[in-house]
């Protein structure tokens, strides 16, 4: 008798340990498949989440960089897991194209008040008082912010494929602009950074850029540049009654935007530990722009990124203690 209860014990021990341990880790032997845009600046906030995932146990793939139509695809599909940068209202068309709510977890913002529009030199704006970008119908205007010589502005846009660049494309034209300004697409880093050097140089410039990003830690809106305002709401898709107005009455063609965490809908629910981790994150916008700033410095490596992340969370590390506890809470 007394031998059986020296075996049982142990037994009963380790049962009880096992036990313990997968509330510790719910995610174990779960994959994650994260994708992101292709945009290197949004690697931080992607990585951020992976290391909570990976703190509640799950294993955590690299994060494949893809265009965001084929992020919001593979989603829906199950082919991979989750994104951390879904642009509400921005991305509302691409969302809804690839299921939806019906597809997609989305609950809680990630990032909020995420800013959009075009901005001009300061030093232009004060001299040739311009205020709105329709003013840009005069060609007199217009040829300030010429770079290639053909007569018409410059405007740094956004990357094929983009819902930006759908958006300026329709506000180019609703706005009369089309033999005035021309708006220059392909790879946003390598047109902004043009954008950077002609400014460097004293010239006019002319751009769309966004928050959080490190344009505007650079070229500070009021100091050295200036949003312009448009003269009426534009916006392509099923958002176009949209009104982009701000409460203050100024329009600058884009409503305000907030990040959210969208995941496959089934992986979701069956995972509560992570589900739950999605709905509570939070990141303030101004520390994505400090961190995107330390990239455009040249802290751009993998290594560099993970090195940032660890500076945040030993920063922060109440918060990102108490994200892990909610999201293990949500299991039991």
């Amino acid at each position: 008798m007394t031998r059986k209860k020296l075996i049982l014990l142990p037994v009963a021990a380790l049962f009880s340990s096992s036990v313990v341990f997968a509330a510790d880790l719910p995610g174990k032997g779960v994959d994650v498949h994260p994708v992101q845009s292709t945009l290197p600046e949004e690697s931080f906030q992607t990585e951020l989440i992976n290391r909570a995932l990976e703190k509640l146990g799950y294993d955590v793939k690299p994060t494949e960089e893809v265009d965001y139509n084929v992020a919001y695809t593979a989603i829906a599909a199950g082919d991979a897991t989750y994104m951390a940068v879904n642009w509400e209202p921005l991305q509302k068309d691409m969302y809804n194209a690839a299921g939806g709510d019906n597809k997609f977890y989305r609950e809680g913002s990630y990032i909020t008040g995420a800013a959009q529009g075009y901005l001009i030199d300061k030093k232009t704006a004060d001299k040739y008082h311009i205020t709105d970008i329709s003013q840009l119908k005069d060609p007199k205007i217009a040829k300030l912010f010429d770079a290639n010589g053909d007569g018409k502005a410059d405007l740094a846009g956004c990357n094929p494929g983009w819902v930006c660049g759908q958006v300026i494309d329709a506000q180019i034209k609703a706005y009369g602009l089309s033999s005035t300004v021309q708006q220059n697409q392909g790879n946003y880093s390598a047109i902004i950074a043009d954008t950077m050097t002609r400014y460097k140089s004293g010239k006019p410039v002319l751009y769309f850029t966004w928050t959080p990003y490190w344009v505007s830690d650079e070229l500070k809106p009021g100091k050295d540049v200036v949003w312009l305002t448009v003269p009426f709401s534009v916006t392509p898709g099923s958002q176009k009654n949209e009104d982009t107005a701000l409460p203050n009455g100024k329009n600058y063609g884009f409503k305000p935007n907030n990040e959210h965490v969208v995941a496959n809908k089934e992986w979701a629910a069956k995972n509560p530990a992570a589900a739950k981790l999605f709905a509570i994150v939070k990141l303030p916008l101004a520390d994505v722009n400090a961190q995107n700033q330390r990239m455009h410095e040249g802290e751009s490596s993998s290594a560099d990124i993970q090195r940032h992340v660890d500076g945040w969370i030993k920063a922060h590390q109440a918060t990102f203690d108490g994200w892990i506890k909610q999201a293990k809470a949500a299991v039991r």
